[in-house]
């Protein structure tokens, strides 16, 4: 296996699967036809998924690098691990494998993008002074891509965040300069949402904390809040831009105690009518943001998920097929929340192909939403209400092995993109002819 070439995947190839079945239509029809005795359109499911767009995290990319001239090292409590070759080295490289990882995710999406990924002529520019033009070419490569655009400020690999603290740092030069990073990057977002006639989700997590027990909770927790006010305090057209939280459990380096705690930032959120985001990988291993997302709908207009996928902590592994991943679908498609729910990823693999690993996590996403919008929601509500845990028991069991994949497979080829076990021979093809060839 070692002396295979490092897209091992080639040997999807030799298994000569057909990338047009054509059992595809006779397949969807059978499963169309078992779905439909349970009361569920396969046709409406489909048509709603269609609609649905993933944000797909520009940091997958080039592992969390960014593009500024300093070039500093990762820091914020951040790490990857992997050396897989053809990592993203410009712009340029980076939209191309966006691009390609996009051409085999059906359905039209997003990308999310951080500060550390302007573009500035190779000049140094200080993060408090960065503008809507240093996007412009992300701008243009998401309207000919007729993708949204999200965003997040950089609060971390920066001389400033070095000793662990930012927005909530008790020095405060150190603190009115993220403050400015955190105004200068709401007028960028708001820019992309109004050049892109679509809002884009602005992001805010910063990674202050402490290693070990502080003395004093408070005074970081009352400067983050009174540094947030200052960010949001100019109104901006929500049609433009939504601003958002971010909480964690904790990090490298602020084992003890993270100031933004979920607790912090919930309360921010429901107090000042902001977009909470809930991370997958960002609470206790025995949590899990299923479990949160009713609740926090009940006070709140609006979710951010970042889907991902801890192991044992917040080590953002690769979005796969889990419970959890199918519970939070789950959750959005039977409470009708994803009119009100901005999906995204957040992981960084560097030990896999790295286009691979973009499309792997969104198609496993949406899989499991396409099995949501399966289910026959309302038989099981009435099955709920009577009282019958047996019959509701049994049938959420039954339907694990109804023909999901049938219709997913349909769904690919209607959408013009290659169909499960087909997918991995362009990726392969992709690493042969341009990521190979990067040094």
């Amino acid at each position: 296996i070692l002396s295979l070439p490092p897209c091992a995947g080639i040997r999807y190839v030799r298994l000569g699967l057909s990338k047009q079945d054509t059992q595809s239509e006779k397949a969807y029809a059978l499963a169309r036809g078992q779905f439909a005795t349970l009361g569920v359109d396969t046709d409406a499911a489909l048509a709603k998924l269609s609609k649905i767009p993933v944000s797909l995290h520009c940091w997958q990319g080039d592992d969390v690098g960014g593009f500024e001239p300093s070039g500093e090292s990762l820091g914020g409590g951040l790490a990857v691990t992997g050396n897989y070759p053809g990592k993203a080295r410009t712009p340029d490289e980076l939209r191309s494998d966006a691009a390609k990882a996009l051409s085999l995710i059906p359905g039209n999406h997003r990308f999310n993008l951080h500060a550390s990924y302007a573009e500035t002529d190779g000049k140094t520019v200080e993060r408090s002074a960065l503008e809507p033009n240093h996007f412009q070419g992300w701008i243009d490569w998401a309207k000919e891509q007729q993708l949204g655009l999200d965003f997040n400020p950089t609060f971390f690999s920066h001389p400033n965040a070095d000793d662990g603290f930012t927005l909530a740092h008790g020095d405060k030069g150190i603190r009115e300069f993220w403050i400015e990073h955190g105004i200068v990057c709401r007028h960028i977002g708001a820019a992309m949402g109004r050049a892109l006639g679509s809002p884009c989700v602005t992001n805010v997590w910063v990674p202050d904390g402490y290693k070990d027990t502080p003395v004093d909770r408070h005074g970081p927790r009352e400067r983050l809040a009174k540094s947030l006010d200052t960010i949001f305090a100019e109104p901006l057209d929500a049609n433009h831009i939504l601003d958002s939280v971010e909480a964690k459990l904790f990090g490298i380096g602020s084992e003890s105690y993270v100031v933004g705690s979920h607790e912090f930032y919930f309360g921010y959120a429901v107090a000042n009518r902001k977009v909470l985001c809930l991370d997958a990988g960002h609470f206790h291993p025995t949590e899990v943001i299923s479990d949160k997302i009713s609740s926090a709908m009940q006070w709140l207009d609006r979710l951010l998920l970042h889907v991902s996928r801890g192991v044992r902590w917040d080590s953002d592994h690769v979005v796969t097929m889990t419970d959890e991943l199918q519970a939070i679908a789950h959750e959005l498609v039977r409470n009708d929340y994803l009119g009100r729910t901005h999906l995204g990823l957040d992981y960084f693999d560097a030990s896999i192909n790295r286009v691979a690993a973009w499309a792997i996590g969104t198609r496993n996403l949406l899989k499991a939403l396409l099995i949501a919008l399966l289910e026959p929601i309302d038989t099981l509500r009435q099955m709920e209400q009577a009282g019958d845990f047996t019959a509701r028991l049994a049938l959420l069991e039954d339907m694990k092995l109804m023909p999901f994949g049938a219709v997913w497979h349909y769904h690919c080829l209607q959408q013009g993109v290659p169909p499960d076990l087909n997918w991995m021979q362009e990726v392969c093809r992709y690493e042969e002819d341009i990521l190979a060839k990067r040094s």
